[in-house]
């Protein structure tokens, strides 16, 4: 039917199809005819709409992750006690034990503070403080013997959730009152099994690291990670969130090496894995460590091999040695702090809702906080509630 059309018709027609090929092969072409240097921008040219530091300074007035189930996290600053029900309390006679997976860093030691500051406003005695060194058979020990003491509350983050449920349901059986730090024994409940989980935004702290980093790193930049390879609730988001954010917020920088550490000499295997990467891959710009202690290790390795002015180090926790490096502008860069004497005293509030069998949430969590050469005085005395000691202060070059 189309051979009687005029040809006027059949010569417009050809004319509109060539305009929409045409257009078709310039929307094809454009995005591999763009500039090279488009294409392999600085991190923040891969996600043009997201503002680093816009991001950063979100994270310390939200919750990036979610608790050891999946749960959405409560504030700690709703967590409260009446002056009635503290006076309640007081009158229990109550007493607690601290079982700590590990206690060789600044972390335990504010986790612990925080913990006794808050129970002697409470009027509930510490009968004990134990650290498993990050071994589950002397976690396991460790609840038995505190258990022989019939404590009131018992507050404590597995080293191993599996293997220390059964210590821990033991715990609970006898009447004694559970309240957790980050992670929380295997197949249990909230609000039966235990009161509440009282964690940093690890996950969040992942991020603020990692972005950190992406301010910092060029494109094609390489870098390695140094993550923890036990079964632990903390470190595995830690992990998430800053491989996450580097894939997110910076591509184009290459994740060469992912190196795993189990301790206990967390400092030793930081040393052995950063030592590992820079002989294989002498080009390497920057290295990310789980914790503090192993990017001391880092530190060591770096100093070992003269590679101080050529590799920067992020890492996780706001600990005397990296924040002397971040004072005086040295190796290490940036990391992503928690919050952990703010932590112990939410705890110890918790326990308080425990013993008054008031209703607790079943995961509450405290903002990250990113910490640079430019914070971290201020960062030091939000972290511990005191001011930096003078090995940090004196450090710092303005």
């Amino acid at each position: 039917m189309f051979k009687h059309r005029p040809m006027y018709l059949i010569v417009a027609g050809l004319m509109v199809l060539s305009m929409l090929l045409g257009a078709c092969a310039q929307a094809t072409v454009a995005p591999t005819t763009a500039p090279a240097t488009e294409a392999t921008n600085a991190p923040a040219a891969a996600a043009p709409t997201v503002d680093i530091a816009a991001a950063l300074k979100a994270l310390e007035t939200s919750v990036s992750g979610t608790g050891p189930n999946g749960e959405q996290a409560s504030k700690a600053a709703d967590v409260v006690l009446t002056d009635a029900e503290l006076a309640k309390i007081k009158d229990m006679k109550a007493t607690a034990a601290i079982v700590m997976h590990y206690g060789g860093n600044d972390w335990s030691t504010a986790q612990i503070a925080g913990l006794k500051d808050q129970f002697a406003k409470m009027g509930i005695e510490v009968i004990a403080v134990t650290d498993a060194n990050f071994k589950p058979e002397k976690q396991v020990s460790d609840i038995e013997t505190v258990l022989a003491k019939n404590p009131s509350i018992i507050v404590s983050i597995p080293t191993d959730p599996v293997a220390t449920a059964d210590a821990y349901r033991k715990a609970a059986a006898q009447g004694v009152k559970l309240v957790f730090m980050d992670n929380v024994p295997k197949d249990f409940a909230s609000g039966k099994d235990y009161t509440s989980v009282v964690s940093a935004d690890n996950y969040g702290n992942g991020v603020a690291s990692g972005l950190l980093m992406c301010q910092k790193l060029q494109p094609n930049d390489k870098v390695g990670l140094i993550y923890h390879e036990a079964d632990f609730f903390v470190t595995k988001q830690r992990y998430n969130g800053v491989k996450d954010t580097l894939t997110k917020y910076c591509p184009n920088v290459q994740i060469v090496e992912e190196t795993g550490i189990g301790g206990p000499d967390f400092a030793g295997d930081g040393e052995k894995a950063a030592s590992a990467m820079v002989t294989k891959y002498p080009d390497l710009k920057a290295i990310w460590a789980v914790w503090d202690v192993p990017a001391e290790g880092v530190m060591a390795a770096l100093r070992s091999a003269g590679k101080e002015k050529d590799i920067q180090i992020f890492t996780q926790d706001l600990g005397t040695n990296v924040a002397v490096e971040l004072a005086k502008n040295g190796v290490v860069k940036g990391l992503g702090a928690q919050r952990p004497f703010d932590q112990g005293v939410t705890e110890a509030l918790l326990a308080g809702y425990a013993l008054l069998g008031k209703e607790a949430p079943a995961y509450v969590a405290l903002y990250a906080l990113p910490v640079t050469h430019d914070n971290v005085l201020d960062a030091w005395k939000a972290v511990y509630h005191a001011d930096a000691p003078d090995s940090i202060k004196n450090a710092f070059v303005p």
